[in-house]
């Protein structure tokens, strides 16, 4: 007898019930099937901590200027490499090759396909140039996965800082239902999504990492409205690191068991 179960992770479980008495091997099975799906559904708060596997690309310039803007809203630079951040065992880049639409239909240069293909060194020809005013650039992960972190390249092929950066979520692609918000450095409100408290940070080859906690998430957009150097909006890769979602709506149907006839009366 085979039994296939999918909770998050297809696998396959073989046993052979002919050497159990007949009475027991319903028993058997029932205890066999609850175990299975017990084990199969991966817990995002469960799994072991690791590194995440973040590859980052080569930096565009060495040393920081002396003459970069400051203020309250604004992150100084940082002199030394960010820490590395633990996450889930088995976490994985979920927006690689997804779908991105955009607020701007006619991008400047590039196209959305870009914003997710990987690809994320300091080339001109890897970044995508929208108009100027608030933009946004929306991803489709396909399914519900838990959320570890969001890693953020606007431009970063010299030092600046992206005004406006709002990163939320949504269970519709309208982003009308259950919109939550992981980062926002809107301190003026001039997107209209609220008053940001999140700081303005300067753009670098390791990209703005923004830890979400295991958030359930499916649509993903990201705001923004210009830099310190330019009016323009520019995006070179996005990545969401996260598991498929043990929270995913499971459909359940009467399981078919064929019994064998009583042993005894």
């Amino acid at each position: 007898m085979k039994i296939c179960c999918e909770p998050t992770i297809a696998f396959e479980f073989t046993m052979n019930l002919s050497n159990l008495p007949t009475w027991f091997q319903p028993r058997c099975l029932s205890l066999v099937v609850a175990v299975l799906f017990a084990a199969g559904g991966r817990s995002f708060a469960a799994a072991a901590d690791v590194p995440l596997p973040l590859k980052l690309p080569l930096p565009s310039f060495i040393g920081t200027p002396d003459d970069l803007p400051k203020g309250e809203h604004i992150e100084p630079p940082k002199d030394k490499p960010r820490a590395v951040m633990l996450a889930p065992n088995g976490v994985w880049n979920v927006a690689l090759n997804r779908k991105v639409i955009s607020s701007d239909k006619n991008p400047i240069s590039g196209n959305m396909s870009q914003i997710t293909d990987g690809i994320k060194e300091a080339v001109e020809d890897n970044i995508v140039e929208l108009h100027k005013n608030v933009q946004w650039v929306q991803i489709d992960l396909e399914n519900d996965y838990d959320i570890c972190a969001v890693v953020l390249w606007h431009n970063f092929r010299e030092m600046q800082f992206c005004r406006c950066v709002v990163v939320q979520a949504a269970d519709d692609p309208d982003f009308t239902v259950n919109v939550r918000t992981f980062f926002n450095n809107d301190y003026e409100n001039i997107a209209g999504l609220g008053l940001g408290k999140d700081k303005q940070y300067f753009e670098t080859h390791e990209g703005k990492l923004i830890v979400t906690k295991g958030a359930k998430a499916r649509y993903l957009r990201f705001y923004s409205k210009g830099s310190n150097v330019s009016a323009l909006n520019y995006y070179t890769e996005i990545e969401v690191w996260g598991l498929r979602s043990t929270a995913a709506d499971v459909s359940l149907a009467p399981l078919s068991l064929e019994l064998p006839m009583p042993g005894f009366k």
